[in-house]
């Protein structure tokens, strides 16, 4: 069913978007009786909601309406600049009402799956109004910097390291390099001469790698090197042999808040979803005929309110 729905929805934005383009680049081409856009028409129409667009069967069609209904077309629509978006979805909204005006004369409105499916839709479209109202509107700037400062505070300082490597097949090649490197040839060059790995071209550059970034046993041995020196053994992971070289080792910094800002408010929706949900169910009387249902709907809740 969602999937006919948006293939109808589709069908709906490709005939017409298919001409409202074509408008658009007659009125772009500049070209001797092409019409220009009205900016000042569409900046009228965009600060005037309730200027009527049309009226279909003497229903009043605002702009604040399309602007409403065009949110909840096909994702093509908000692509759109906002004149030729508010042309696209209109044109819709005359075609879905002359196929539903068709589908009340002849009472598809009236079957129970029919009013079992816009009940479910009325509910869900107030779930989202609410859900909305009371907890994403609600969150400030303040709100998610304060939240920000808590896991920063919170957060263990961890040492990242920075970390050159030399990548060959067999561990007698890894020994010819530490011999090499011991003669006192320069890493980066037998790096960018010799070594398999992509970071060749960098002279072996891996740049900087906390814990868990690495396979354990690359981890291991650079994590044990001090500044500026080099493994004197071949360390042999998956990938074949490496030599390893440390360049330098730090305090690893947080994350800015600009960088994960938006992450730190999907936290906080999250939550505070949880926690109205959970607050709102005491209020429903909820059975269950079926012990095993009842039983993996617990289970699904409590893992949620975790």
């Amino acid at each position: 069913m969602n999937q006919l729905r948006k293939t109808l929805s589709f069908m709906t934005a490709a005939v017409f978007l298919t001409g409202i383009s074509s408008v658009a680049m007659a009125q772009d081409t500049g070209k001797a009786g092409a019409a220009k856009p009205d900016a000042a028409k569409a900046d009228a129409v965009k600060a005037d909601p309730d200027k009527v667009l049309a009226t279909i069967n003497g229903a009043k069609i605002t702009s604040k309406d399309v602007d409403q209904i065009s949110a909840d077309l096909d994702p093509q629509f908000a692509r759109l600049p906002d004149e030729q978006r508010r042309l696209a979805a209109l044109a819709a909204i005359i075609d879905i009402k002359a196929l539903a005006a068709k589908a009340e004369a002849e009472k598809l409105d009236a079957t129970p799956e029919f009013k079992a499916r816009m009940q479910f839709l009325k509910d869900r479209a107030l779930h989202n109004d609410f859900f909305k109202q009371q907890v994403v509107d609600k969150i400030t700037d303040a709100d998610v910097r304060a939240r920000y400062d808590k896991e920063m505070a919170a957060m263990p300082p961890q040492n990242e390291v920075r970390a050159r490597h030399i990548l060959v097949k067999t561990k007698e090649e890894a020994e010819a390099i530490i011999k090499q490197l011991d003669g006192g040839a320069s890493f980066e060059d037998v790096a960018k001469a010799k070594s398999t790995d992509g970071s060749a071209a960098q002279g072996g550059d891996l740049g900087y790698f906390s814990a868990g970034q690495m396979v354990p046993e690359f981890e291991k041995a650079a994590m044990a090197l001090d500044v500026g020196k080099y493994t004197k053994e071949p360390v042999q992971t998956q990938f074949g042999f490496h030599v390893i070289k440390l360049e330098d080792k730090r305090v690893q910094q947080p994350p800015a808040f600009d960088q994960v800002k938006d992450q730190v408010k999907s936290i906080l929706i999250r939550e505070r979803y949880v926690e109205l949900v959970k607050k709102e169910r005491a209020d429903l009387k909820i059975q269950y005929t079926d012990p095993e249902t009842e039983k993996a709907m617990k289970a699904a809740t409590d893992a949620q309110e975790q």
